[in-house]
């Protein structure tokens, strides 16, 4: 089994430059482009497909990305443009953070309130 999530976006382009310019999703489809409806994103953790169809309803998913090194993550993702001032409140969206129930995670929420959760389990 293979699950692939699909987060509902208002706009498709702003969603695809946030994915391909700063977490370094790439086109799965190279004739795909930013005026599609639906898109497939690839990266190095899995597949993630971008949608505006429906986007006048249910908004925020949430997806957990299992990696090594959330630390090193994070960085590289900051040092691309990751703007976590949107979440001031949230330590999570601040920088990976030691959780209770012994992981290690940060959280990437887009404009449309999808998250992507990165775990590490901790040592």
């Amino acid at each position: 089994m293979k699950m692939i999530p699909l987060f509902k976006c208002q706009s498709l382009r702003q969603a695809i430059g946030f994915y391909t310019n700063v977490l370094d999703f790439r086109f799965k489809y190279p004739e795909a482009t930013n005026d599609d409806g639906v898109v497939d994103l690839i990266s190095e953790f899995g597949e993630l497909q971008l949608t505006v169809y429906e986007s006048d309803r249910l908004f925020g998913s949430v997806v957990n990305v299992w990696i090594d090194d959330v630390d090193s993550r994070f960085t590289y993702y900051v040092s691309r443009g990751l703007d976590t001032s949107a979440k001031k409140e949230s330590p999570v969206h601040q920088g990976p953070t030691d959780q209770t129930w012994g992981t290690r995670e940060f959280y990437v929420t887009d404009t449309d309130g999808n998250t992507l959760r990165f775990c590490q389990r901790q040592r």
